[in-house]
């Protein structure tokens, strides 16, 4: 749907998680035969869950941790891990910093330059725990570090950008050729960020698995402000799930698409899950693990940026271990704990047995179900009220 925003222009209006709600089925199931498993280039996890690659949430431990969980954690391989070979006084710095100067003091942190010896040894301290090892490089830096992952042996890489294109151009630099990198790399590639059908499409046809959706949404990120870029999260979904849908039928290939941020509940991982996606990548519920490197404090990713910030560092606190925000039990009712159990009762409540059966779910615009009948829970600051 488009509506005139001034004369002679139209803009689609698009929808983030909080305008939309699934609807349920003629049918229900039971929450124990409902099926939640992810596999992409050969590798199969018993949940579909990546782990940001954020400082603040992956470390080597809590990649390990969350392989063991059947997830998996997507080590920055231009973050502290590579950088420092003892980057725990940099966390304790990072915490310490008083808020008006955190971002200034976090540009300095990172400016020591990457260490590719460390490059190999944090991949293969992930490899050698037994899980699968999944990290990610800059499209800048990728022709760079690359082989040094390889070396560690590294099963999956990420090319991951605020925005990355299939068609970069520039007057000054040679671009990275993505069709051909991903042709000769030797391992599976997911790339990303985008948030539009075309641009998705463009990355699918470069031959990756993959496909991160999402520019802006995370809890950290300033892109959207700093920028003025994004699309919210369902419509984003839901457009890049158009373009595998084409792409399927173009090929015979099916490339996976995975929601990047903007997820803070059960309820978000759903219904992302119904707009498209195969799986979900997420920063802030897990920085709030017991476990994260982050000491209570999460960052964006492009927070370090030399000239232009793009993130702000945040207090998210300690909340439950990694397998309490997982897999529960939980003792909140806010949603942002026992995220898969409640992504399977949603399944299950709506009547879908796997993950490609729940794209079909029905969904409906209904802002109101955020606070419809929730005013005591709002003014108690508990429960729906507590969110935020």
């Amino acid at each position: 749907m488009e509506v005139e925003i001034g004369r002679g222009r139209v803009a689609r209006v698009s929808y983030g998680f909080d305008d939309i709600a699934i609807v349920p089925s003629r049918r229900t199931r039971d929450a124990e035969d409902i099926e939640i498993t992810w596999q992409i280039a050969g590798f199969k996890f018993e949940l579909p869950l990546l782990a940001s690659a954020m400082d603040s949430v992956v470390s080597p431990a809590v990649a390990i941790e969350l392989g063991k969980l059947g997830a998996a954690g997507v080590l920055n391989l231009e973050g502290l891990w590579t950088k420092y070979e003892d980057p725990l006084p940099m966390y304790e710095k990072i915490a310490s910093l008083p808020k008006e100067k955190a971002t200034r003091g976090i540009q300095e942190i990172y400016q020591e330059p990457v260490k590719p010896e460390l490059i190999t040894q944090r991949v293969k301290e992930i490899k050698q725990a037994g899980v699968v090892a999944i990290a990610s490089l800059t499209p800048q830096k990728v022709a760079r570090y690359y082989k040094y992952a390889l070396e560690g042996g590294l099963d999956i890489l990420v090319i991951q950008g605020t925005v990355v294109s299939a068609e970069h151009v520039s007057k000054r630099t040679e671009p990275l050729n993505l069709y051909e990198f991903i042709k000769e790399v030797g391992v599976p590639v997911i790339v990303g960020g985008c948030c539009s059908y075309s641009t998705a499409l463009h990355l699918m046809r470069t031959g990756a698995v993959g496909v991160l959706v999402g520019v802006g949404p995370g809890a950290a990120c300033t892109t959207r402000r700093v920028l003025g870029i994004g699309v919210p999260q369902a419509t984003a979904i839901v457009d890049a799930a158009a373009a595998r849908t084409r792409y399927l039928e173009e090929t015979g290939r099916y490339v996976h698409v995975i929601a990047d941020g903007g997820m803070s509940t059960g309820g978000d991982i759903a219904k992302a899950i119904a707009c498209g996606a195969d799986a979900v990548m997420i920063g802030s519920p897990l920085s709030r693990a017991a476990e994260a490197p982050g000491k209570g404090f999460h960052w964006g990713m492009a927070t370090f940026h030399p000239t232009l910030p793009r993130g702000t560092r945040i207090q998210v606190g300690v909340k439950a271990t990694l397998k309490e925000i997982l897999l529960g039990p939980a003792h909140e009712n806010d949603g942002t704990l026992n995220l898969m159990g409640a992504l399977r009762a949603s399944m299950a409540t709506a009547g879908y047995e796997d993950i490609k059966d729940f794209h079909r779910a029905e969904l409906m615009v209904a802002p109101a179900l955020q606070t419809e009948g929730k005013a005591s829970q709002f003014a108690q600051g508990v429960g729906q009220g507590a969110r935020g």
